[in-house]
């Protein structure tokens, strides 16, 4: 039910964007800092560039980096409830959720998709990681949407998905068959579909439990922060890991804080969670999975990776599968987004 909407002067009421507009603009800056990812994490955790930073000391730069900014914002959030009387929040009022949401959200969107993902970049390639990660999202998305949230696989979604597994399996399936030659890039394809597996439950958790956007973010943040870094630091301090994160140059690790943490954590976890508010899990992983050709063109421009033909034919058939999917969807959409912007 709308209500009519009281006449204020331009200067007291600045405009506010609509609903369609915050959910494509979420999905602009997700697409852009998602291929900026791949690229940045193949050119820094691969060991045949020279990187300083091991691929766990990314995590840990990435954690820190988004702890700054996330974890104040969420004791700030939690303090408020606990004064309004709506709850405690966990972990010592770092994050806004409760203990086992938190702990949900965050093995799977904060720790298992980092660990997983930063990796596979020291076996495979970024065109690989371009189809793999977001490519394998919808269909981890929608195989988990249907058995916990009991969404339905249109023919068109079917179709498109058909075709999504036929790119991931032209890209994945050769690295498989040089397995036994000494070729160790089938290791980061499989680490790369892991990944992908990682963050669909943590889509489908969002979808499930409502999650709001920044307190969802700032759970994964404060869960994956709390496991990870106090036991890293003691593990590279102790000489136990092999870790560099101490003794690299400070603006490498300033680097990936930053964009690592702030743009890929804080501005991306966000602006996805608000995609999934408005498109819902399943669309939103298909948007997404426009990142394989950006980014796979990205590393070939930036970092002279070839595209060899299996990988020009998967990123067709992934590019071919989100758009058949995404438009068939777009048709037929349930109005999950009205419905939850009511609850």
């Amino acid at each position: 039910m709308s209500f009519p909407t009281p006449v204020a002067s331009s200067a007291s009421a600045p405009p506010r964007l609509s609903p369609h507009a915050v959910g494509l603009l979420a999905a602009v800056v997700t697409v852009a800092i998602w291929t900026s990812f791949i690229v940045i994490a193949r050119a820094t955790a691969d060991p045949a560039r020279g990187g300083t930073l091991t691929p766990f000391d990314i995590v840990y730069a990435r954690l820190v980096g988004a702890g700054l900014v996330l974890l104040p914002w969420g004791w700030w959030l939690s303090r408020k409830a606990r004064l309004a009387g709506q709850g405690r929040g966990s972990l010592g009022g770092l994050s806004p959720l409760p203990l086992a949401i938190t702990a949900r959200v965050g093995v799977f969107g904060g720790l298992l998709y980092a660990l997983l993902a930063y990796n596979g970049f020291v076996f495979a390639p970024a065109a690989h990681a371009s189809v793999l990660l977001p490519g394998s999202l919808p269909l981890w998305t929608t195989l988990l949407a249907l058995l916990i949230l009991g969404d339905r696989i249109s023919w068109g979604r079917a179709l498109g998905l058909a075709l999504i597994v036929g790119g991931d399996v032209l890209v994945g399936g050769a690295s498989l068959l040089h397995a036994f030659d000494g070729s160790g890039v089938w290791r980061g394809d499989l680490l790369f579909i892991s990944a992908a597996m990682a963050w669909s439950v943590y889509s489908v958790l969002v979808r499930r439990y409502a999650l709001d956007a920044v307190r969802a973010t700032i759970a994964v943040t404060a869960m994956a922060f709390a496991v990870y870094v106090p036991v890293y630091t003691v593990l590279v301090l102790g000489g136990w890991v092999g870790g560099h994160v101490f003794a690299a140059p400070w603006r490498e690790v300033l680097f990936q804080m930053g964009f690592q943490g702030v743009g890929s954590v804080v501005v991306s976890g966000i602006g996805f969670t608000k995609m999934i508010q408005h498109y819902g899990p399943v669309r939103s992983t298909m948007i997404t999975a426009i990142v394989p050709g950006l980014s796979a063109l990205s590393a070939a421009l930036f970092l002279g990776e070839p595209l060899p033909w299996n990988v020009l034919a998967g990123l067709a058939l992934v590019s071919a599968g989100i758009v058949f999917g995404v438009r068939k969807v777009a048709a037929s959409a349930v109005p999950a987004t009205a419905l939850k912007a009511a609850q």
